[in-house]
C-alpha cells in the first residue's frame, strides 16, 4: 500500500493573508489532490501542525479547511489519520484542547484525529503514531513507545541535533537515542527536510515565511511493503529573491513574468545605472507581484562587528542572527545567546503581520 504523508501546512499562517491562503489551496487543488486521485492513494497521514495558531482561527480559514482539505478527503474515498502538533494545542501542556477536534469534531467518518500515541495497522504493517508530547501525556507516550511492536513511527516530535531553520539545529527537546528501538521515524515540526539515516523530518509542502525561499518543498509517499519514501515536489513558490548587480546583468531584459503573484525582494549588491534601476523596480511594480521590498540599506548593522560577507550575502534572518553573535567579543555564552534569540525569533513568526 501507498501512504500520502503530509505535515505542518499551517492553515491561516501569515495573519489569514488571501494571498498566502489561495497559494495554499491551489498546491491542493492542482498538486496534491489531483496526485492523489492519480494514484488510487486511499490513505493519508498528517503528521501535526495542520493549523497554525493556537488560540484562535477566523470564520474564513475555518470554511477553507473543512471545504477544501478535509471534503476533498471524504470525497475521494480516502481515509485521513491527523496528528495533534504544538500549533494545534491551545494549552502548552496538554492536547486535550486542539484545534482538530473542535473544527472536524466527529463530522467526517474517514477522519481520525489522535491527540494521544496510538500503534495502527496499515495493510499489515504496525505504525507508532506519536503526536506532541507534553507535560501531560508524556509518560503515556514513552510508555506506549515501549510496548509497541512496530517498527516504524510517525510522529510531531522536537529532537536535538537536526536543522530547524537553515543553518541552525536545535538544541533542545529529546535526545535522538530515545526513539532507536524505532528502524524509521518520520516527523514532522521542523520546516526543513533534513535525516540522519534513522530519523527524518519531512519538511512543510509550501512556503509559509522567507526562511523558505529557496528551499524545496512538497509531500510524500511511502510504500508500507518495500518501505521506500519518494517525495512529490511543489514546483509553486511566492517567494523570490533578486540580487540586483548591473555590472555582470542587463535588466532591461530581464524576465519579470516570474515573479506575477509573488513577494519579491531586489536585494542591491551593485547599482551603477541609476535609471536602468528605476526602471526595472518600476517594471516589477506593474508585474503584479503581491509585494516588492527592496534593500540596499544595511546600516542598522554595526560594521564594527559584522563581517562583511554577512552583509554581502544576505542570508536569511536566522543565519545573520547567529553570524552576528559569531561576531561577538563578549564573555557571555554564545550558545545561550543564540538558544534566546532563536526563541524569540519563533515567537515573533507566531506574531508576524
Amino acid at each position: 500500500m501507498k501512504v500520502a504523508i503530509i505535515n505542518d501546512t499551517h492553515f491561516g499562517a501569515r495573519n489569514d493573508n488571501q494571498n498566502f491562503s489561495e497559494y495554499f489551496f491551489k498546491f491542493y487543488e492542482e498538486q496534491f489532490f489531483p496526485y492523489l486521485k492519480d494514484n488510487n492513494i486511499t490513505h493519508c497521514l498528517h503528521l501535526g501542525d495542520i493549523m497554525d495558531r493556537r488560540k484562535f482561527v477566523s470564520y474564513r480559514t475555518a470554511k477553507n479547511f473543512r471545504e477544501r482539505f478535509i471534503k476533498p478527503f471524504s470525497d475521494l474515498g480516502i481515509e485521513l489519520h491527523i496528528l495533534v502538533g504544538n500549533h494545534d494545542t491551545y494549552f502548552k501542556n496538554t492536547n486535550e484542547v486542539n484545534s482538530i477536534t473542535e473544527l472536524i469534531g466527529t463530522r467526517y467518518g474517514n477522519v481520525h484525529i489522535y491527540p494521544e500515541a496510538k500503534e495502527i495497522v496499515l495493510d499489515d504493517t504496525p505504525i507508532m503514531l506519536v503526536p506532541w508530547i507534553n507535560a501531560s501525556n508524556q509518560a503515556e507516550t514513552m510508555s506506549a513507545m515501549e510496548k509497541s511492536k512496530a517498527d516504524i513511527l510517525m510522529g510531531h516530535l522536537e529532537v536535538q541535533g537536526f536543522e530547524m531553520l537553515k543553518g541552525v539545529k536545535n538544541q533542545n527537546g529529546y535526545d535522538k537515542n530515545l526513539f532507536r528501538k524505532f528502524d524509521t521515524v518520520f516527523s514532522g515540526h521542523f520546516h526543513i527536510k533534513s535525516d540522519d539515516g534513522h530519523i527524518f523530518y519531512l519538511g512543510n509542502p509550501y512556503e509559509i515565511y522567507w526562511n523558505d525561499c529557496d528551499d524545496k518543498k512538497g509531500f510524500h509517499i511511502f510504500d508500507t511493503q518495500t518501505r521506500e519514501l519518494d517525495r512529490i515536489i511543489n514546483p509553486l513558490t511566492i517567494h523570490k529573491k533578486i540580487y540586483y548587480d548591473d555590472t555582470d546583468t542587463d535588466y532591461k531584459k530581464h524576465d519579470i513574468s516570474q515573479y506575477k503573484h509573488n513577494y519579491v525582494k531586489v536585494i542591491v549588491v551593485n547599482k551603477k545605472d541609476l535609471y536602468q534601476f528605476d526602471q526595472f523596480v518600476d517594471r516589477l511594480l506593474q508585474a503584479d507581484c503581491h509585494e516588492v521590498k527592496v534593500i540596499e540599506d544595511f546600516s542598522d548593522l554595526d560594521a564594527n562587528t559584522v563581517s562583511d560577507d554577512i552583509v554581502a550575502n544576505t542570508q536569511d534572518t536566522m543565519t545573520i542572527l547567529n553570524l552576528y553573535i559569531d561576531e561577538l567579543e563578549t564573555s557571555l555564552d554564545k550558545g545561550r545567546l543564540k538558544n534566546l534569540q532563536r526563541q524569540l525569533y519563533m515567537e515573533a513568526q507566531d506574531l508576524q503581520i
